[in-house]
């Protein structure tokens, strides 16, 4: 009698270390985005999140562009925007690339021709392009001004198919627009934890966005401001992948397990 329950405790004990695994790997597999939203056709969300507009900070590279009926006057000073060098990343490739624009001085101003300094740190491009039609209307007749993020940049990391620096050419990007452009999360990206890393006034403030629930369109991260960073953490299939070496352990161990429940089903 002793082979016969030595076998069978032997199998019980396979088939719930199987199931486990299974069950372990699944559970932490989330896939579904918003999958609160209801079965229904249609369905409405009452509050969102408010986009507000990112303000400009010292570093930053403004394209400005300055149209009038005299085109030579504007020319001299849209001419006067100088190619920066900036860090740039694609892939697993980081490289410099030449960006056109006025830099943002420590001092928070930028220096036009014909113009000369204007202070816009704190402002939004809208508050800045307002700020310098007026001081170009004094030389330019009825010049129409136009301000834009040169290096609106976001940084995707984790598991997401193309991780990078995106610099964006619009200022009104959500988390989803940018996990877009990164090609989506992997199979093994938790999408129930994901961090958004953001500098305010000197300090890194650091917030979660859940995309299984529709709660992320109220969440103040879910629109993203400029130099935030994006981190999609392993979930638990990732974390306790086994790699090659280990993959062929196992593969030995089952397949010893597998003998010696042969050979005592043999013996019985």
């Amino acid at each position: 009698m002793a082979l016969p329950i030595k076998r069978n405790l032997i199998l019980k004990t396979l088939c719930l270390s199987t199931i486990f695994m299974i069950s372990s790997c699944i559970s932490r597999k989330n896939v579904t985005y918003l999958e609160n939203v209801s079965s229904a056709k249609q369905s409405t969300l009452e509050q969102v999140a408010t986009f507000t507009e990112p303000v400009i900070q010292a570093d930053d590279i403004l394209a400005v562009s300055i149209n009038t009926i005299d085109p030579s006057s504007a020319a001299v000073v849209n001419q006067a925007g100088t190619n920066i060098s900036v860090t740039s990343s694609s892939g697993s490739n980081t490289g410099r690339e030449q960006v056109s624009g006025y830099l943002v001085d420590k001092s928070g101003e930028i220096e036009l021709s014909l113009i000369g300094k204007v202070k816009v740190s704190g402002l939004t491009t809208a508050q800045a392009k307002e700020l310098i039609r007026e001081k170009a209307s004094r030389d330019l007749k009825n010049p129409n001004v136009t301000v834009r993020f040169a290096n609106f940049k976001v940084s995707v990391l984790g598991e997401v198919n193309r991780p990078t620096v995106y610099s964006l050419p619009n200022e009104k990007v959500s988390i989803l627009d940018v996990l877009s452009l990164a090609g989506d999360l992997t199979i093994f990206g938790r999408r129930d934890n994901i961090m958004v890393i953001r500098d305010v006034n000197g300090k890194k403030e650091f917030g979660r966005l859940n995309l299984n629930n529709t709660d992320i369109f109220k969440s103040p991260y879910y629109f993203l401001k400029q130099n935030d960073v994006v981190y999609v953490e392993p979930n638990g299939s990732k974390v306790f992948q086994l790699n090659n070496s280990t993959r062929t352990l196992a593969t030995l161990i089952l397949s010893l397990a597998s003998t010696i429940v042969l050979i005592y089903t043999r013996l019985d």
